[in-house]
């Protein structure tokens, strides 16, 4: 009976010589909430009304070459003999470090150029960063990558999944952690945290580093469970874990720095008094 599975359609729709692939799909669903709910905090908060809308224009087709290039960078055996599968990007193999590199660069660039406080954008996005990484998870699903090692399908019925979640991660005769499940759940508690965290009025700053320490954590542990690690030359340290544990003790170091040196203002002091700090052109 295992062996008459059949894995889900990758695609999403055909149209002609057009082919839309749920993983596509998947990423934009994720951008576009995380779009609205960015844009209804910052509008509560007096950013520019269009803010969001100009940042995304940029840090959307940057993050998604990034997040192409730093996979490629670590997988290019993977492509060496047929260069152009560089582009296809539906197959899957975008990184997220990749990407939150990106989007951060184009976030500190649009920042000053606008005149509005990084730090101000960063907290009001982190939540949505965090739920767009939630649901775009679910096209690795489709693609069946980003799995764990072998496991028995008592111990996926154990999770209490259901069928069709089970029956996708049955390949090539072998069932596998749902390691992408693990990531998306992580993510969206992290969702539920980092709002709780907005009312606890934290310092400005501090919710985006709560996203960062937060995902770094999930991130650091999953990894380990992983199959398709990307590797630090020919070591046997795994890039993400090693990045995780990186950006956690940065976040940390920028914190204690930021509380004690700094002295920002509070989340919702800083959004208070944004209408009048963003109108400078």
């Amino acid at each position: 009976m295992e062996d008459a599975i059949t894995p889900m359609d990758p695609v999403f729709l055909q149209l002609g010589p057009l082919t839309i692939h749920w993983y596509a799909v998947l990423i934009l669903l994720g951008v576009g909430i995380g779009y609205v709910m960015a844009n209804h905090e910052a509008n509560k908060r007096g950013l520019p009304k269009d803010l969001f809308a100009d940042l995304l224009l940029w840090a959307l087709p940057i993050s998604i070459i990034s997040a192409r290039l730093y996979y490629v960078i670590f997988r290019f055996e993977q492509f060496a003999d047929d260069p152009i599968r560089v582009f296809f990007i539906w197959e899957g193999g975008i990184a997220i470090h990749g990407a939150l590199i990106g989007a951060v660069m184009t976030a500190i660039v649009f920042a000053k150029k606008r005149g509005v406080s990084f730090w101000k954008i960063a907290d009001v996005a982190a939540p949505s960063i965090l739920i767009g990484q939630a649901i775009g998870r679910w096209g690795n699903f489709v693609n069946q990558e980003v799995y764990g090692g072998s496991v028995s399908r008592e111990f996926l019925e154990g999770l209490f999944l259901p069928e069709w979640i089970i029956n996708q991660m049955f390949i090539d005769g072998t069932y596998y952690h749902p390691t992408f499940l693990y990531e998306s759940l992580w993510n969206i508690v992290g969702v539920a945290i980092l709002l709780l965290l907005r009312r606890a009025n934290l310092r400005q700053g501090e919710l985006f580093l709560s996203y960062i320490i937060w995902y770094s954590v999930g991130r650091f542990f999953i990894e380990g469970v992983r199959l398709d690690y990307l590797l630090i030359g020919d070591t046997m340290i795994r890039t993400a874990q090693l990045l995780s544990v990186v950006l956690i003790v940065v976040a940390l170091i920028l914190w204690v720095y930021r509380r004690l040196a700094v002295k920002p203002p509070r989340y919702l002091e800083a959004s208070s008094s944004g209408k009048n700090s963003t109108k400078k052109k």
